[in-house]
């Protein structure tokens, strides 16, 4: 054993049973049975286990030695290489779906259409606010304002220009 664990748990009739590991070799010398016994290591300890649980940690054990070296043979970087101190995990990988020029140059013309809106009439406002906020179609709005869709693009288009004139400025 490469190291001297701080306690060894024995499972007995009504439960576990905490010993030293001074105890637990002092006990395994004395007592044969104690050589047929299986146990994993568990935070520092060592605990007794069944067949199957030994079985199976091993088991797992190696699969994970096995990935390891597929990924060191590979050159593969584990996740866990993208953690703070802290154990929190880092964002390196780039989204390349997302255009960070597109997003800056978009929240600067929102920013700038802020300032904009408000030097508006209200009733421009209003007819911007109906279109583009409200999500309603010319036709809606043209009745709403008691006026034909055909007027209410032009208007559209002549707001929009003067915003657009407002923002370049």
């Amino acid at each position: 054993m490469k190291y001297a664990p701080r306690k060894v748990y024995i499972k007995e009739s009504s439960g576990y049973v905490e010993l030293s590991y001074k105890d637990f070799c002092r006990r395994r010398q004395t007592d044969q049975s104690y050589m047929d016994k299986l146990f994993i290591p568990v935070q520092g300890c060592l605990l007794e286990v069944m067949q199957e649980q030994y079985a199976d940690f091993y088991k797992e054990k190696e699969r994970w030695r096995y990935l390891k070296k597929l990924d060191t043979n590979h050159s593969l970087l584990s996740l866990e290489g993208f953690t703070d101190s802290e154990g929190n995990v880092l964002d390196f990988i780039i989204d390349e779906t997302v255009d960070v020029v597109e997003t800056v140059v978009r929240a600067v013309m929102v920013d700038r259409l802020k300032v904009a809106l408000p030097l508006l009439s209200d009733g421009e406002q209003a007819l911007i606010q109906a279109i583009f906020f409200e999500e309603l179609s010319e036709r809606e709005v043209g009745l709403r304002l008691g006026m034909t869709q055909s007027v209410v693009n032009k208007r559209k288009a002549k707001i929009l220009a003067k915003l657009r004139t407002i923002i370049e400025n």
